[in-house]
């Protein structure tokens, strides 16, 4: 039966796990030079919506280290760009590819071009969802402290494709989680919804900075105006004024905090360059840690 990954919301706490310990393993074969090439002779079609470095660098060298062959597809190049219909893309597509990831704006448009096509398909970004980024920023945290449940993640700035990834991922896990965005850019209603009626969730959603880190073990932030609002670039900017970590921020969190951002960071803006800096080891790993999450996500569903 096909699968996908679509947004975090389909999966289990048991299948995230699952995706864990996979990306523990080939990560741990990548740094032993054991081959793993676990997709020798498949292909990836990788469609790209909105640009990219990490999604693109990653699930290119990620299907290279499998063995198989990753198809970068710009839609300016595609059909789809010229009025080639979502429904004929995915069953054309699916004739040649053995997956399909997809980095775009609608989740709408991964939704359908699952519905159709027969292969699996990644989501990797909507403005809704980013399963990809926050199934490596778990593997992060589970490499820093050894586990998951139990732990106060925190996630301060936009409710965006980020924060409503990292409330589902965080809970479904097992961890408290909490949320500070200003009251006109909170997370998507689905997904508060999914967290007031998820069993056992401890769940705060705050405006207020300093209550949302109290005693965090993670932090969490991401920039202000993602791709495609640039034009809200300045009005986000005031708004969010103050929904930035900082030192006198991490002071408020638990003694061994770490944070995180997804990439790429205006520093001086949703964070400081001298807390970045003084976190980078843990940043970068996040980032290389897409590589190996991602590569799990597709031995999962390709293999």
């Amino acid at each position: 039966m096909k699968k996908d990954l679509l947004k975090l919301m389909d999966l289990s706490r048991e299948e995230i796990l699952k995706i864990l310990d996979t990306a523990d393993e080939l990560k741990q074969k990548q740094k032993n030079n054991i081959p793993h090439e676990l997709l020798r002779g498949k292909a990836l079609g990788m469609i790209f919506q909105k640009s990219s470095t990490r999604t693109r660098v990653s699930f290119e060298v990620g299907m290279f280290q499998l063995g198989g062959h990753a198809l970068f597809l710009s839609t300016s190049d595609l059909q789809m760009g010229r009025g080639e219909s979502i429904k004929d893309t995915a069953r054309v597509l699916s004739r040649y590819c053995d997956g399909i990831m997809i980095r775009t704006y609608g989740q709408y448009e991964v939704e359908e071009l699952a519905k159709y096509a027969s292969v699996p398909v990644i989501n990797g970004l909507t403005d809704f969802a980013h399963p990809c980024q926050v199934l490596a920023d778990l593997m992060t945290v589970r490499e820093r402290f050894g586990r998951l449940e139990g732990l106060k993640l925190c996630y301060i700035g936009d409710g965006n494709n980020m924060a409503n990834s990292l409330i589902v991922g965080g809970l479904k896990c097992g961890m408290h989680v909490s949320v500070a965005t200003p009251p006109d850019y909170k997370p998507d209603s689905k997904v508060l919804e999914f967290a007031k009626n998820h069993k056992g969730s401890d769940f705060l959603l705050t405006d207020d900075i300093f209550e949302a880190a109290r005693g965090a073990d993670v932090l969490v932030t991401d920039v202000w105006a993602s791709m495609g609002q640039e034009g809200e670039a300045e009005k986000r900017r005031l708004a969010f004024a103050g929904y930035r970590i900082d030192k006198a921020l991490l002071k408020t969190a638990g003694k061994n905090a770490i944070v995180l951002h997804c990439l790429p960071a205006h520093k001086g803006e949703e964070i400081t360059e001298d807390v970045f800096e003084e976190q980078a080891q843990v940043i970068f790993d996040e980032a290389e840690n897409r590589l190996h999450a991602q590569k799990a996500v597709m031995v999962l569903l390709m293999g």
